[in-house]
């Protein structure tokens, strides 16, 4: 099989730009910061380059009260949420060294947000660690693999935390050269083997991939839901569930038929998977 393994350089961290004046946190009170200040020295240089300039978060807000960044359209040059209990909402992302997105925390919710055309480093769209995490509504598009393999959204767990109770709903992933998600855990033979990535709900995507072998990738994450996705032609099935990606639950799938087949699952995720029969390896 090909899965479309990532080089080791996907796994570094890129480097960091802080903000000052980012996040602005109100007791009691939700966060808006539609324009974040840069440091005086980068914003001469984004207006050098042309650049718009980055978005980095570091301060979030609490459950009851999370920090709330609403774009309301702006462009920024890249997201960076570092942070707990954060939204992030309406931001475009034109052309952004990759990956455009990138959250790391508890509570993260990023929706309504444009990443186009990323480019640099593997050239990921999005990607995303740790626990009780949303991603809704965003539109990813013109991921290329010039650059690496170029996925519309990616999570491993090595130098990164693993990744638990995910939703991933209602995305567009269009034009994307790999995969829609190359979701991969801590003892997928890369990781650190520390913890778990488990629980994700994938539904209600449009996923169009458009040279990998599957447009859905699984190594290593437990209890996977995937229903309501739309797969239109491209890879040569829709879901790979390898590696111990045991208790998926698939259903509901729109499937184009010239997809080989919708389901290919290894010997060690057999175990608790509910769905279609599949068709092949992963």
């Amino acid at each position: 099989m090909t899965t479309h393994h990532h080089a080791p350089a996907r796994r570094g961290t890129r480097g960091r730009l802080a903000l000052t004046g980012v996040a602005l946190l109100v007791a009691l009170a939700v966060v808006i910061a539609p324009s974040p200040a840069l440091p005086a020295t980068s914003a001469a240089s984004a207006a050098q380059e042309g650049a718009a300039p980055r978005l980095v978060i570091t301060e979030g807000g609490t459950a009851e009260h999370p920090a709330v960044y609403r774009g309301g359209g702006r462009t920024v040059g890249d997201i960076t949420v570092e942070a707990d209990h954060v939204v992030v909402e309406g931001y475009r992302v034109d052309r952004p060294k990759a990956p455009g997105i990138e959250i790391t925390g508890h509570d993260i919710t990023v929706r309504d947000n444009t990443v186009r055309r990323p480019h640099g480093g593997d050239g990921d769209g999005l990607r995303f660690f740790g626990d009780d995490l949303k991603i809704q509504r965003n539109t990813i598009s013109g991921t290329s693999n010039r650059y690496g393999h170029a996925d519309c959204m990616q999570t491993f767990a090595d130098d990164t935390p693993p990744s638990r109770r995910v939703l991933i709903e209602g995305n567009r992933c269009e034009d994307i050269d790999n995969m829609c998600l190359m979701a991969e855990g801590p003892n997928d033979g890369e990781g650190n083997g520390h913890g778990v990535t488990s629980d994700f709900t994938i539904r209600d995507n449009y996923c169009a991939a458009r040279k990998a072998s599957q447009a859905l990738m699984f190594e290593d994450v437990r209890n996977a839901t995937i229903t309501g996705n739309t797969f239109p032609a491209g890879p040569h099935h829709a879901i790979g569930l390898a590696i111990g990606s045991t208790g998926a639950h698939i259903g509901g799938n729109k499937v184009s038929p010239h997809i080989a087949y919708e389901v290919g699952i290894d010997s060690s995720s057999r175990p608790g998977y509910a769905g279609p029969e599949p068709g092949g390896a992963p």
